[in-house]
């Protein structure tokens, strides 16, 4: 779980948390070319036209600081066969010069209570091998590693 520290710096204390919005995209997909995954502005906001259709399921929060996006998270809840519902964060970002200023933990907190009121019990999130600063971030953050994976692909022959 993340925790919002009483004890947070001035810096953090800027942080607002909001919902993800379409003028946010371009900001949004400059963080997600930061994680390696190159997402237009215009796909950005396709795919949060989509979201809006299922907001239930699937949300996405901004961190702002000084009216600027320095960090965003999406999560959505995963229902599968084998095991009881629970919440995916699918992404999480913080801008390079942000980061170790708490925006992560608030992102994650904001997160968190969205798949708490969705009565969810549990969070979990992957994290790609190469990513050790992002493993320690989880770990302090009270998440626990339970299994190691390996992802395989297939792409439609179409494209």
């Amino acid at each position: 779980m993340c925790k919002d520290s009483l004890n947070m710096s001035p810096e953090t204390m800027e942080v607002t948390i909001g919902e993800m919005r379409p003028e946010h995209a371009e900001a949004v997909s400059r963080l997600a070319l930061e994680l390696g995954y190159p997402r237009s502005p215009a796909q950005v906001r396709e795919w949060m036209e989509e979201l809006r259709c299922a907001p239930r399921e699937q949300a996405a929060f901004v961190a702002l600081l000084a009216n600027e996006i320095a960090g965003w998270i999406e999560i959505s809840i995963e229902r599968r066969l084998q095991s009881p519902p629970f919440a995916f964060i699918g992404g999480l970002v913080v801008k390079n010069g942000s980061r170790n200023r708490g925006i992560g933990r608030r992102l994650c907190a904001r997160a968190e209570a969205w798949a708490w009121q969705r009565g969810i019990q549990t969070v979990r999130v992957t994290s790609r091998s190469t990513r050790a600063d992002a493993h320690r971030f989880y770990l302090r953050d009270g998440y626990h590693q339970v299994k190691t994976s390996l992802v395989f692909e297939k792409t439609s022959p179409r494209n």
